[in-house]
């Protein structure tokens, strides 16, 4: 069962694959299936070319598994993997030559 344990739309800056993209869509998140549970930081870039605008594209996407083990869902570990998830989203976006601008969020985060 995949579930977004948190998402959030920010603006961003990245260029790829020629296009501008100017949103970034920040995730965590976790996997579990027979047993085993895993934890992955995601981020995708998207052109967001106007306030309404949040098509996402998935070309200008990376992810980073950050845990991976036999159990369930953790709050406690969620909160612990989410004290780390900004930094492991600025590497990933330096992957992809682009940065997200945590200071200007486009939406609420959400909570699954």
């Amino acid at each position: 069962m995949v579930v977004d344990v948190y998402s959030q739309y920010f603006a961003g800056e990245c260029i790829f694959n020629g296009v501008e993209r100017r949103g970034a869509l920040v995730r965590l998140t976790s996997d579990s299936e027979a047993g085993n549970i895993r934890y992955e930081a995601g981020l995708t870039f998207f052109p967001h070319a106007d306030e309404e605008d949040f098509a996402v594209s998935w070309d200008a996407a990376a992810a980073k598994p950050l845990y991976e083990a036999r159990g369930r869902r953790s709050k406690k570990r969620e909160a612990a993997l989410m004290e780390t998830l900004r930094e492991e989203i600025d590497s990933l976006a330096a992957s992809l030559g682009g940065r997200v601008l945590w200071e200007r969020p486009l939406r609420e985060a959400r909570y699954g």
